[in-house]
């Protein structure tokens, strides 16, 4: 029986791992990392190719390694799959991939089946490549594989193309298109803006009028951010998105787009016709596709056999620790859903994890 698992080898995932060994776990013995991707970089190798090291959020430093100097056109998702796998190699990390987590479960005792205390080890990790049991997991899934669609009345009328941003690949995709936008986050703005660069046609749609802030993004504002969003965590409620926390910076590239009129938004969208959309203002809009930058939710569907959830839909969370359930410690959700607290929020679940583990196991 390992003493950890953790599942995803993510920014938070391999955070975890990296101060687990530095406690003195021996990684592969006492502790493994699962991760579903066929190599390294996490979500991050999904991103779309224009997606540039230069127009993406910061990618922040793993600990014992900096990313070091980089090329700004560089597409992201190479640039950090390279960072992550020369991160892997140099701290030994167990990563093993591709192996999907299909349900984590209190272990069935010898005694007729009965289910294992849900106060102690061992919990049961059934992936497609077999079981491990483990005292503890840290569970580092993220977002990136549970994008969010709204439903407006219309969608299964609308004769044109639909795909999420998790879907995105390149603005050449929709030369010479009419493309409707819905979405009030940073990647709905990069779209727009890709999207009009390239001559295409764009309206954008946002359920509040966009956010634009001119406030310092200093260590302060990452601070309130982050207390905002556990504020609803710690209340069992589910979070909020820290982008819709933090508001858009307003950059002179966005001031552009402001004032070019791809940046101003139509306003709340009402339904969707088999040619396009109308708005609640009564306005219409001829599309030949709508792109949903509608964001993400925590990626938990194998944790469900937990029943961790509160009757509010969230999960009742003190930083890292589930309320529900001692033996997990859950990253990626709530505020470390994003890189500006995900290293921050492994480091917190490793010393949480070792705390626990010097606690005799209950069998």
């Amino acid at each position: 029986m390992l003493d950890v698992v953790i599942i995803g080898a993510g920014q938070a995932g391999l955070s975890a791992a990296y101060y687990l060994a530095r406690h003195g776990l021996a990684a592969g013995r006492d502790f493994v990392v699962l991760d579903a991707n066929p190599g390294p970089g996490g979500a991050w190798r999904h991103r779309w190719p224009s997606l540039t090291l230069g127009a993406a959020h910061a990618i922040h430093d793993l600990p014992g390694m900096k990313l070091g100097p980089a090329d700004p056109a560089e597409p992201a998702s190479a640039v950090v799959e390279r960072y992550y796998g020369r991160y892997e190699a140099a701290f030994e990390l167990p990563v093993r991939r591709p192996v999907k987590v299909l349900a984590v479960r209190p272990e069935a005792k010898n005694d007729g089946g009965v289910p294992a205390d849900t106060s102690g080890p061992p919990l049961a990790v059934e992936t497609d490549g077999g079981v491990f049991t483990a005292r503890l997991v840290i569970n580092a899934t993220g977002t990136w594989d549970k994008p969010h669609w709204p439903h407006y009345p219309g969608v299964e009328s609308f004769a044109g193309r639909q795909l999420h941003t998790h879907d995105f690949r390149s603005v050449a995709e929709f030369a010479g298109q009419r493309v409707l936008v819905v979405g009030a986050g940073t990647s709905a703005v990069q779209f727009l803006l890709q999207l009009a660069d390239a001559g295409v046609e764009t309206a954008w749609s946002t359920r509040r009028p966009p956010e634009f802030t001119t406030r310092e993004f200093n260590p302060d504002w990452g601070r309130d951010v982050e207390r905002r969003v556990n504020e609803r965590t710690a209340a069992g409620l589910p979070p909020l998105s820290v982008v819709g926390v933090t508001g858009l910076p307003l950059t002179q590239q966005y001031q552009n787009g402001i004032a070019a009129g791809t940046l101003v938004s139509r306003g709340p969208l009402s339904r969707l016709t088999p040619t396009g959309a109308v708005f609640s203002d009564g306005s219409v809009f001829e599309a030949d596709a709508v792109l949903w930058a509608t964001g993400f939710r925590a990626a938990l569907d194998h944790l469900a056999p937990l029943k961790l959830r509160e009757p509010g839909g969230g999960i009742v969370m003190d930083g890292v620790k589930v309320a529900r359930e001692p033996r997990l410690l859950l990253v990626g959700y709530g505020a470390s859903a994003s890189t500006l607290g995900a290293t921050r929020a492994g480091r917190a679940a490793a010393l949480a994890a070792i705390e626990r583990l010097s606690v005799p196991a209950v069998v």
